[in-house]
């Protein structure tokens, strides 16, 4: 924590979709870190919701706002004057995004548009992270993980929404921000993470524990679909090292960068399902016949290389540490929701010991 404490104690950070999943836990890490974080969310987009159980409203300056509302957006930005900028905010989930598209493309395509034009309104020296996801490249279900400069694109509508905030953001570094010697920005992509906390519909770990608590089954899909399974302190471990790394190298400004697990961790569902049950016990599921789903990405895989030898970042956890971290959490909030803001930042304090 002190090597964090050092670049973030006391700055002022602007941290986009605070109240998601990811956004909450990169909040309470920053926060803990001594930051003086203003958060904007449009909603709370989950109940239960991670944010509201760890009453972090009380901790920071909660804004409820749309990113898709430039005009609103750029007065924070002008009258905040951040020292660090996360940009997490989108509509993420795939089903989701067929069901609503052009929601899906306002938020994050539009909006990703909207924080980089606010950008502009920094006088300040800031360091703006700018997260995308690995579905923003074309997948060609390749074996090998996808690189940096890969092709972009999408045939479903988040994965689509998301290349084109790509694209938004090439045209905002080289147009305007590269001249502005006060703005350094980089994009961080990151695939399936897993954690505590996490309550989204149609995601199998979310899934798994709102019905194990209640003793009931869980549906499962396609128990043979491999995912890049990753712990979300990995991800944002990686996010923390971009911006800190972006601050004292100019170089990287305008570079993109993958964060994902080792390859040793690409694991089918019904691995994670099996080895969750050595932690939860009492699991019950039952495997659903093949329908005409949407188009769905069987395999995604990210090359981190670059991460790893330019910012000397790496996965703290392994496969089996990432399920017990994400288990216990549930296991421990289901016991005791009132503890769990401490339980919560003693998983960070046990991460970041992890940290070399």
């Amino acid at each position: 924590m002190k090597k964090i404490d050092i670049f973030f104690n006391n700055k002022k950070i602007i941290i986009t979709g605070h109240t998601g999943f990811k956004g909450t836990w990169l909040t309470l890490w920053l926060h803990l870190s001594g930051a003086k974080i203003l958060g904007i969310s449009k909603d709370i987009p989950t109940k239960p919701s991670l944010f509201e159980k760890l009453k972090l409203k009380k901790k920071i300056k909660d804004i409820r706002l749309d990113i898709s509302n430039l005009n609103k957006l750029k007065k924070i930005f002008k009258s905040y004057q951040p020292d660090y900028v996360f940009h997490l905010a989108a509509q993420s989930l795939v089903k989701k995004s067929y069901e609503d598209p052009i929601k899906t493309f306002t938020t994050n395509t539009v909006g990703t548009l909207n924080i980089v034009e606010s950008l502009k309104l920094v006088k300040k020296e800031c360091v703006a992270v700018i997260i995308t996801s690995d579905k923003s490249y074309k997948n060609l279900e390749i074996k090998r993980g996808y690189k940096e400069d890969d092709a972009l694109g999408g045939f479903d509508p988040y994965s689509a929404s998301k290349a084109s905030a790509e694209l938004v953001i090439q045209c905002y570094f080289e147009s305007f921000l590269k001249h502005k010697k006060n703005i350094r920005i980089a994009v961080a992509r990151a695939g399936n993470v897993i954690g505590g906390g996490d309550w989204s519909k149609n995601r199998l770990i979310p899934d798994c524990m709102k019905s194990w608590s209640k003793n009931f089954f869980v549906t499962i899909r396609s128990p043979n679909a491999t995912r890049p399974w990753q712990h979300v302190f990995d991800a944002l471990y990686g996010y923390i090292t971009l911006a800190i790394s972006l601050k004292k190298n100019n170089k990287l400004n305008g570079q993109v960068f993958n964060f994902g697990p080792p390859v040793r961790n690409n694991f089918k569902v019904i691995d994670v399902l099996k080895l969750m049950k050595k932690f939860w016990k009492k699991v019950r599921w039952k495997i659903e016949a093949k329908k005409n789903y949407h188009y769905e990405s069987n395999l995604l895989k990210l090359n981190s290389n670059k991460a790893n030898k330019i910012l000397k970042w790496k996965p703290n956890l392994s496969f089996h540490e990432s399920i017990k971290f994400t288990v216990n959490w549930y296991k421990f909030f289901y016991l005791n929701q009132k503890k769990i803001y401490n339980f919560s930042s003693n998983q960070i304090d046990e991460y970041n010991k992890k940290i070399k």
